[in-house]
């Protein structure tokens, strides 16, 4: 019998699941198995994915569902790594649990970089493993080493296609195939969740409403939260000097309260009216109404799948500074914010048409291999001829996505000017006879005992009397 391990921990990451299932992937097995985890910093207070509206929809799909929180509790599944001596009892533990007792195995995970896709790879250390990705990581190079007895057993990796001639980099360096995942698909899985739009959408004229997509990055370091505050107000500002005065703000789930306060300030200073939606229902279920005529944020994954999947208007703001704050220059959310600043046009030059998006001459997926491979350069070296080219004949349209302190790393054309050596004052004979005698390191503390002493006679000096 052929069972296939599902694991999903996000609404849209079912739903891009479900989308894969619908466009046959995976058709072969005789049973499905879903495994839900939720991943938030604290499950016991945030609803998960059964949370969201639709979903006992898409568990429908499956045989049977199983609570992966609840059989590891009370750890946390992002931090549940066992240690590899305790793997081979811990399988038969769980494989009894869920009834996995003698199957033919077949895992199919999401970020598998991390805890808990991780965890179950290395469980089922026999099992093939295909991964999807539900959102802009998929174009991000594969940010950690994956042990050897887990890599080499990933055959695919599916993904919606959010950009558009642009190549997944994500387990690229382990030859696995991408697989697209057709975006009308998606909409149809979307539209069959059943998901109630707010009235302030359905009611309004068509084209009249900006929807504002909220992120969380000061929760996770990339801002500061008055920066993150300050990006708020740009979005209001933005929605309003585009002429839309009826504004919906989508918070994330996991972004904190005090960033809401200050957007209604300024809506209220600026004249709009603001509505906040704060539940967990995915966004993504408003996108086929008639009256959202424009879409706009930071990075977030739903500005490209409004932008790709449902054609409607997108815009961008932050990115330059997102860019610029982001740390470590590994971090795989700087794909994600490449992509919106090379893809989408500036929301404060919405109406200027002489202003979009673009990057001069470049292609963007030639964009994404110049900065995966300045990421992750280790495990993409052969990317190197194309990213010296990119930087030596387009510096100027690609200097804002790369810092020149990393391309002085890699040394890479843009990388820093060589210091200029200090010069050094030329050595007395007997100094160079007693360096060479006693050693640099005692030469070194003789000599700052010498100034140490000069520095406490000095002030005595002039104390003495001439004689």
């Amino acid at each position: 019998m052929t069972t296939h391990l599902f694991v999903a921990s996000t609404a849209f990451g079912m739903c891009t699941l479900a989308a894969a299932i619908a466009d046959g992937a995976w058709a072969d097995a005789d049973q499905r198995i879903l495994i839900i985890s939720n991943n938030s910093v604290t499950p016991e207070a945030t609803p998960g994915l059964l949370g969201a509206a639709g979903m006992d929809r898409l568990t429908g799909l499956f045989d049977r569902v199983y609570d992966y929180n609840e059989l590891i509790s009370p750890l946390h599944p992002a931090e549940w790594r066992p240690a590899a001596n305790d793997l081979p009892l811990l399988q038969r533990l769980v494989a009894h649990q869920w009834g996995l007792d003698g199957v033919d195995l077949r895992l199919i995970v999401e970020s598998v970089q991390a805890a808990p896709a991780l965890t179950l790879a290395r469980l089922f250390a026999d099992a093939p493993i295909d991964v999807y990705a539900d959102g802009l990581m998929s174009y991000s190079p594969t940010r950690v080493g994956l042990y050897t007895q887990v890599g080499s057993r990933i055959d695919r990796l599916f993904h919606l296609d959010l950009a558009p001639a642009v190549t997944p980099l994500l387990l690229r360096e382990r030859d696995v195939e991408p697989t697209i995942i057709r975006s009308e698909t998606l909409r149809q899985v979307i539209a069959d969740l059943g998901i109630e739009v707010p009235k302030v959408i359905t009611a309004a004229p068509k084209g009249s409403v900006a929807v504002l997509l909220g992120q969380y990055l000061s929760a996770l370091n990339i801002l500061s939260q008055d920066e993150e505050i300050e990006l708020l107000r740009q979005l209001i500002a933005g929605a309003v000097g585009a002429g839309f005065t009826t504004v919906v703000f989508k918070p994330h789930p996991s972004a904190p309260d005090q960033l809401t306060a200050p957007l209604v300030a300024e809506a209220e200073r600026l004249g709009a009216d603001l509505t906040i939606h704060d539940d967990a229902d995915l966004v993504e279920a408003w996108f086929d109404q008639p009256s959202i005529g424009l879409v706009a944020g930071c990075f977030s994954t739903a500005l490209l799948t409004a932008a790709t999947c449902y054609g409607l208007p997108t815009a961008r703001t932050g990115t330059e500074l997102t860019l610029e704050r982001i740390r470590p220059y590994e971090n795989s959310n700087r794909i994600p914010v490449t992509l919106a600043h090379a893809l989408l046009p500036e929301l404060r030059l919405l109406r200027d048409p002489a202003v979009g998006p673009g990057t001069g001459g470049v292609p963007v997926d030639d964009l994404v291999r110049l900065v995966g491979y300045c990421m992750q350069s280790g495990r993409n070296p052969d990317l190197r001829p194309d990213a010296e080219r990119l930087l030596a004949e387009h510096w100027a349209d690609v200097r804002g996505y790369v810092k020149r302190r990393r391309l002085t790393i890699l040394d890479l054309p843009g990388r820093l000017p060589s210091l200029t050596p200090k010069k050094r004052r030329p050595r007395s004979k007997f100094r160079r006879t007693v360096r060479r005698i006693l050693g640099p390191r005692i030469s070194r503390l003789i000599g700052q005992g010498r100034k140490t002493m000069l520095r406490a006679v000095r002030p005595m000096a002039g104390a003495v009397p001439k004689t």
